[in-house]
């Protein structure tokens, strides 16, 4: 379990964000929602360590993780960013078994079970047959889709992704949609910023809306998240509809022009 108590962020001297508190649980799927520079990211790798909080406490399974080292941080946490980029002519396979690093000791190799991880992980986002291909000649889309393979690889309780669905085309985003789920079935904690609210609505059991340097949290989005929120949250015209999906009601969220 992981909880944020009463964190404010930012950068230098500028708080981002205020006074934010949430828990999430084995299993939860957490959507960040918000405008663009509302402080999504900035949230996130404040989580992640990678900005020092003002004020407040992050704890997993009760523990304040504050002073943990990066080994005992990566093997709680994984992350996969909006992007990245590598100027080494590294290969996928190599890329997907640095999932593996938290586990080995500063001279050790991976082993074979440590391959067999690392391809299971392709194997299941359907790149395998890029294993050895370099990584920075690839597209977008299977740059990310490698991101994930590592995060999958490094089995972490918890996963944060930073609007992991960009480059990707429709069909590898339900595809790691999928993955999502699973995830959660499996007890990992998903926490992820997110543009589309229909994410909160299909997969979220909480979501977090972030505006005006506040976080509002709310549990069970596909009940409790409303359509006037939404428009206060991006101050546009929409319509929050539903449509029947094998027997299920699904909730959309529709521009009105």
């Amino acid at each position: 379990m992981i909880e944020v108590k009463g964190l404010s962020c930012g950068y230098r001297n500028n708080i981002v964000l205020k006074d934010v508190s949430f828990t999430g649980d084995s299993g939860d799927i957490i959507c960040i929602l918000g405008p663009n520079g509302s402080g999504k990211s900035t949230l996130i790798k404040t989580i992640l360590g990678l900005i020092k909080p003002f004020r407040g406490n992050i704890l997993i399974d009760d523990e304040n993780i504050k002073n943990w080292n990066w080994r005992k941080r990566a093997n709680k946490i994984s992350y996969i960013p909006q992007s990245f980029s590598s100027t080494f002519q590294y290969k996928v396979k190599d890329i997907v078994l640095m999932g593996r690093t938290p586990y080995l000791n500063i001279i050790s190799s991976p082993s074979k079970e440590d391959m067999i991880i690392a391809e299971e992980a392709m194997e299941k986002l359907n790149i395998l047959h890029l294993r050895d291909k370099v990584y920075s000649q690839l597209s977008g889309g299977e740059r990310q889709l490698v991101k994930i393979a590592q995060a999958i690889a490094q089995q972490s309780e918890v996963i944060i992704m930073d609007e992991p669905t960009n480059n990707l085309d429709f069909s590898n985003q339900i595809v790691m949609l999928k993955h999502l789920k699973e995830w959660a079935r499996n007890g990992v904690t998903v926490i992820m910023a997110t543009h589309y609210p229909e994410h909160a609505f299909i997969y979220g059991t909480k979501a977090l809306l972030v505006k005006d340097g506040k976080v509002v949290a709310i549990d069970n989005p596909k009940e409790n998240l409303k359509e006037k929120e939404l428009i206060s949250l991006y101050n546009i015209d929409l319509k929050v509809v539903e449509i029947d999906s094998k027997g299920k009601a699904m909730k959309m969220c529709l521009p009105v022009f």
